[in-house]
């Protein structure tokens, strides 16, 4: 891609528009005009108005007050200059003012005032059509002041969907980029669970691998709670922490039964919220001496962080019994 420096098109517009200047001032030397000042008047302000619209400034876009100066500087230069020109003479240099509109039209163009830039070619042409005839819009060059304007309103056009697609594609990049690391951290995460799961369970599927080794209750007992903490692994995701661990399998070893939920409420959490709620998880379970134990997260946007519920009594498994009693309700808060 190669890209052309701002100042250096600055700096050619504004050679450019210093020649319709000097061009002008020449004229002033000549016998073609009634009385210089006005075309005096008129070269100051075309300068005037030349300077402020090339002056460095940080938007691309021309301010509205500007391009409304310019317009009226386009509309008055060729009434100043006309108004001393005869139009069935050859007025050579003298119409310098034609070129002069149209440079600076061609910038409130390339600055993204089209609505101006064409408003001031077609007052220069109807002008120029009262003043001295249709056939004066080619002698004059008016019909390549309409021609530059007509090329920077396209090079203008395709700029603006040129930066158009860029800010597309960029968002694009970084919904791109975003996935990619969602993926890649899902999968740390199965990568960390498989491992973690690898450490729970290999000692105890090396005895059940062993022909010759018959299961004690105990140990059957110690596969269930193998079972359950590798469920935890995959549901609780991000509720567990050494100490969460440590609550959880202390309240299995006294007989009751945990279930775990994460739904991915406290993802967005910093650490040390986390932390937070998570060690109060952990005193909860350790404390409570419901037969059934159940902690999940909340919605996301919900002020509650986790909710756990304790359910004690009944014939079987608590949650499922009829008589089954709340003994625990707790909600804790997502801002500490």
């Amino acid at each position: 891609m190669i890209s052309v420096p701002r100042w250096l098109l600055m700096a050619l517009a504004a050679m450019f528009s210093g020649y319709h200047v000097v061009l002008g001032i020449s004229s002033l030397s000549t016998e073609v005009a009634a009385s210089p000042w006005p075309i005096i008047v008129a070269l100051v302000l075309y300068a005037i108005a030349t300077v402020l619209s090339l002056w460095p400034a940080r938007r691309a876009r021309m301010p509205d007050w500007l391009a409304a100066l310019d317009l009226a500087v386009g509309i008055v230069l060729p009434v100043l200059v006309t108004s001393q020109l005869d139009p069935s003479a050859e007025n050579g240099y003298a119409t310098w003012y034609v070129a002069a509109v149209g440079t600076l039209m061609t910038i409130a163009a390339a600055r993204r005032q089209l609505v101006v830039a064409w408003a001031g070619v077609i007052v220069l042409a109807v002008q120029t059509v009262v003043w001295a005839g249709p056939l004066a819009l080619g002698q004059l060059g008016v019909i390549g002041s309409l021609v530059w304007v007509g090329i920077a309103h396209m090079l203008s056009a395709a700029l603006a969907g040129a930066a158009r697609a860029t800010r597309r594609y960029a968002q694009a990049e970084r919904e791109a980029a975003a996935w990619q690391a969602a993926q890649d951290a899902h999968l740390f995460e199965g990568r960390m669970r498989l491992a973690q799961t690898q450490r729970l369970a290999s000692p105890m599927l090396r005895r059940i691998a062993d022909g010759g080794h018959a299961l004690s209750d105990a140990e059957r007992a110690e596969c269930r709670t193998l079972e359950a903490a590798i469920r935890d692994e995959i549901r609780g995701r991000m509720l567990l922490t050494d100490a969460v661990r440590a609550a959880v399998r202390s309240a299995r070893d006294r007989g009751a039964t945990v279930t775990l939920l994460d739904e991915g409420g406290i993802d967005e959490l910093d650490e040390a919220e986390r932390d937070r709620i998570l060690s109060q998880l952990a005193e909860v379970v350790e404390s409570t001496r419901a037969d059934r134990i159940i902690a999940r997260t909340a919605a996301e946007g919900s002020p509650v962080a986790v909710t756990i519920v304790g359910l004690s009594g009944g014939d079987g498994e608590a949650a499922e019994s009829e008589d089954a009693e709340v003994q625990l309700w707790l909600e804790i808060p997502r801002a500490g």
